[in-house]
């Protein structure tokens, strides 16, 4: 497998991000990259990004965790930010993403009692990871994502998006990233989502996943997807249902995980006001904290 791996200088300077790199071997020989904060006898909570972001997404998040005394743990995906990039798309399956994560989490860092937050592709892995490893997982955090199955059609503004990552010539990450928030980002945390794809060679992550997600009942990922709906919907873990009010390609999911998960019942579940896609960005100091009262209290 061709592995590329972004120079550290692309990293310097990133604006709100001060958190040193830390980097672990997974599955396959892979080095993944994270970040924490907070104090590390803290309650873990683990913070998964998704298509085409990285761990910086989570900076505001982060500060809040922390400040309340949990340990935030902020992974970058393989093929994302600081972790090794395979060039190959179809080295990138929805399978290997599961693993390399539960790779990180339980074999390399050795976690237990995780509350385990996901956005969108950090959803889907993380919502797998965590109902095919219970015994790991003290809570779920679930904030603009799902968990499909390919039964139900996607809506057509994913299926734009899609077609946008499969075609452009040139992919530009940090479009994609404005153009699913609603605050204007300044032009250096704009570059800060570039930094880790010094060109396209190093972008067959962000290419491949849109195409991962099962859209067909038949789809390779769709039994392991309906496995774990029936565990997680079973599941006496409490789960947290954190969506934005203005998200077009995940929003419908907010009254379905709700209703459908057994955690969910009994809490209260927030909506983040005036943020759409990427809450992070738009509300990630109100999204840290309403997680870290969720962690503190359920």
């Amino acid at each position: 497998m061709d592995i590329l791996r972004t120079p550290e200088e692309r990293f310097a300077d990133l604006p709100g991000f001060p958190y040193e790199p830390r980097h672990a071997e997974v599955t396959g020989g892979l080095r993944m990259a994270y970040v924490e904060a907070g104090p590390q006898d803290g309650p873990p909570v683990v913070l998964l990004h998704g298509e085409p972001s990285w761990s910086f997404l989570y900076r505001h998040v982060m500060r809040e965790l922390a400040a309340a005394g949990l340990r935030a743990i902020a992974p970058d995906l393989i093929g994302f930010g600081r972790s090794d990039k395979p060039a190959d798309p179809a080295a990138h399956t929805y399978a290997a993403h599961v693993e390399w994560t539960r790779s990180l989490l339980f074999d390399a860092l050795g976690l237990k009692d995780v509350t385990v937050a996901g956005q969108d592709w950090g959803g889907l892995i993380g919502l797998r990871v965590a109902a095919e490893h219970p015994a790991n997982i003290a809570r779920i955090v679930a904030a603009n994502t799902g968990l499909p199955t390919g039964d139900i059609p996607m809506p057509d503004v994913w299926h734009r998006f899609r077609d946008t990552v499969r075609k452009a010539p040139v992919l530009d990450v940090a479009r994609l990233v404005q153009a699913g928030c609603r605050t204007k980002l300044p032009p250096e945390v704009l570059a800060a989502y570039d930094a880790p794809f010094p060109d396209e060679s190093y972008k067959a992550g962000p290419r491949a996943m849109p195409g991962l997600v099962p859209i067909t009942p038949d789809d390779p990922a769709a039994p392991a997807n309906r496995a774990a709906w029936t565990i997680l919907t079973t599941l006496d873990k409490p789960f947290l249902v954190a969506f934005s009010d203005s998200d077009p390609i995940t929003g419908g999911m907010a009254p379905v995980l709700r209703k459908s998960m057994r955690g969910a019942a009994g809490l209260r579940h927030p909506v983040i006001k005036g943020a759409g896609h990427f809450l992070q960005e738009d509300a990630g100091a109100e999204l840290g904290r309403q997680i870290a009262v969720f962690v503190t209290s359920a």
